[in-house]
């Protein structure tokens, strides 16, 4: 239930921080999304690759060309009406001249541009002044014009052009980047609003009624997608000249293309190196400002223009939120390998869509997105993995507590099948009994901090002994244990090990008793019994349960030990351990026998060897005895 409660709240913390960076980032804080933005447009732009741009526009430049014949530039006026009069004569939709005619030339020049401006569908360039670098809100305003920017005035042509044609305002709106990113539709003063020029020229090629709606533009019956701004969003459809460009030098020289220009809309822009205006773009370093609003125009016209409206505006805030929520809770249900590649592959899945929509007119805010879901995603992976480390460690240290407890391949059997020995199991293993003789009248006579001392340094003994041999203490049993061979699974040499074990206890004991103080190893002595044959295993107990061994061969082990200290021996062994061991004695030790032992209890004799070092005491002859 915690960490239900834990997740709940990590999504809600979430949601919230999705919101708010929408919020913020709407609200025009947050700007340096909006550099981000720009470098993840110019990539999913170049993504998209050039496109072939719908032929409606030809653009006249006034370029390097001509001044390098010996024009002049700016291009004088007498020149300039030249460039209009024989575009005029080739009949094209509407000319469109994207040059600020703000100042009095030569009048003869002036008064012959006006002359040939009222020969022909003009539309004039002019230009928004801002009283700062940003372009403001007026407080307070209301209605849908209250989102346009407020210039301070308009600089408009001189009345003598304006008289004989439309004017448009020509501003591009540029982002933190410098690449125009969308061209304003609408412009006002504080008692005036003026069409953008691409929107002027669309217009009146189009020949049909403009309608301003609360979030978008109609021109005729078709819906014109807008920003919130009433912005038209612009993509470019590749380097410079991709619309088709001539040079006005071909007019000068007589060679213009009739075809280039009739029924066609014409701009008559500046492209002079360091005379016009230029604009970083995906494709060019430097794109002139005529082409940028060439490409506007075209957007207008032919309808292909990016969409970025009211509802993209909705569905960025939507992906604001839920993504984030998505990737969190994805790490969330899997603290593993599994939900880290769950949540890449939604990021995938999520960036592969963006620049999707993005090739197919939609365009998708990145940057706000990546605002909102990097943070609380890296955030929750660090906390999730600090508290997998601490889960680690946790578990580290049980599993340290259990290996007190239990043999390592019981540990592993466990973790394996923790349902192992639910149920008894029949099989063949190797029983060890060991116990230490003098240890309780002893415990009399010395202090119990010492007695503690000499039994912890006893059971760290077998203990390691019995690691040595791969066997398993089923249980201390004060100053005894029990060996068990043969779990987690019976072994061929199960056997084998076991009389290992039981020699190596017998000489590490007996060492381990030989240093102590003669006041205390004087008083103690050792007995071993070993068996081989059928046990039962299970486990025993309910909420503390621990793996045992019964039958048989368990009693026979353990009554070995008694045999052994009615023979004068501390090692007992069975002829059956024996054989199954395939044990041919050992150039090191003294293996004596057989006696033959009745065991209260039990029918029949049990055969038994007793073993000992090679310099040891002697063993007894055989026999036989009844142990009870």
């Amino acid at each position: 239930m915690t960490r239900r409660v834990q997740i709940l709240a990590a999504l809600a913390l979430t949601a919230l921080w999705g919101a708010g960076i929408y919020a913020a980032h709407a609200g025009g804080h947050l700007r340096f999304l909006d550099r981000l933005e720009a470098t993840l447009t110019d990539w999913r732009t170049q993504v998209r690759g050039v496109q072939r741009p719908p032929d409606l526009v030809t653009i006249v430049a006034i370029d390097d060309t001509v001044v390098k014949r010996g024009g002049s530039y700016p291009l004088p006026r007498a020149d300039l009406a030249r460039v209009v009069d024989t575009i005029v004569q080739f009949k094209p939709k509407v000319v469109a001249i994207d040059l600020l005619l703000v100042d009095r030339s030569a009048a003869i020049g002036d008064a012959t541009l006006a002359n040939t401006l009222a020969t022909g569908p003009m539309v004039l360039a002019a230009a928004a002044i801002f009283p700062s670098a940003s372009e403001t809100v007026e407080a307070g305003s209301a209605g849908p014009l209250a989102v346009l920017p407020q210039a301070e005035r308009f600089l408009l042509p001189l009345p003598a052009f304006a008289d004989h044609a439309e004017v448009g305002i020509v501003n591009v709106a540029t982002g933190q980047s410098g690449s125009p990113l969308s061209v304003p539709m609408l412009f006002r003063t504080r008692d005036k609003v003026e069409l953008s020029f691409p929107l002027r020229v669309a217009t009146r090629a189009l020949d049909k009624p403009l309608t301003i709606a609360p979030d978008h533009l109609m021109l005729g019956d078709r819906v014109v997608p807008t920003d919130t701004d009433f912005a038209l969003p612009i993509t470019y459809y590749g380097p410079r000249r991709t619309i088709r460009t001539v040079s006005a030098q071909s007019i000068f020289d007589g060679t213009l293309d009739r075809a280039a220009i009739e029924n066609r809309i014409v701009v008559i822009g500046a492209a002079v190196a360091g005379g016009g205006d230029f604009y970083p773009t995906p494709f060019d370093s430097l794109m002139p400002g005529v082409e940028v609003v060439s490409t506007a125009i075209t957007h207008l016209v032919a309808g292909d223009g990016i969409v970025r409206d009211r509802r993209v505006r909705i569905a960025d805030a939507l992906a604001a939120i839920l993504l984030p929520m998505l990737l969190v809770g994805l790490l969330a249900w899997r603290r593993s390998a599994l939900g880290i590649m769950a949540a890449a592959v939604v990021m995938i899945a999520w960036a592969g869509l963006n620049a999707f929509a993005f090739t197919h007119g939609v365009w998708l805010n990145a940057a706000t997105t990546l605002a909102a879901a990097v943070p609380p995603v890296a955030i929750f992976a660090g906390v999730q993995l600090w508290a997998g480390g601490r889960r680690t460690q946790y578990l580290a240290a049980k599993s340290r507590s259990l290996a007190q407890f239990q043999a390592p391949a019981v540990q592993e059997w466990l973790a394996r099948d923790p349902n192992f020995l639910s149920k008894p199991v029949r099989q063949d293993a190797a029983i060890v009994f060991i116990d230490l003789s003098g240890f309780t009248s002893l415990s009399e006579r010395i202090d119990p901090d010492a007695l503690q001392e000499i039994l912890q340094a006893f059971h760290a003994l077998i203990d390691k002994v019995a690691v040595a041999c791969g066997g398993m203490i089923t249980g201390f049993l004060g100053d005894g244990a029990m060996f068990l061979f043969g779990l987690p699974g019976a072994m061929p040499d199960d056997a084998a090990r076991a009389l290992k074990c039981a020699i190596d206890l017998h000489r590490g004991v007996e060492h381990w008793i030989a240093s102590l103080p003669s006041a205390i190893g004087g008083q103690l002595g050792f007995k071993i019994g070993a068996h081989f044959g059928e046990i039962v295993a299970s486990r025993l107990g309910e909420s503390h349960q621990h793996i045992t061994a019964t039958g048989d061969t368990v009693n026979v082990a353990s009554r070995l030990m008694e045999v052994a200290v009615q023979n004068d021996s501390r090692l007992a062994l069975s002829n059956t351990l024996l054989d199954t061991a395939d044990f041919h004695g050992s150039p090191d030790g003294v293996l004596s026998g057989p006696l033959l032992a009745r065991i209260r209890g039990r029918s029949g004799v049990v055969t038994v060897w007793f073993w000992r070092d090679r310099d040891g005491p002697s063993q007894p002859a055989a026999r036989a005895e009844m142990i009870d």
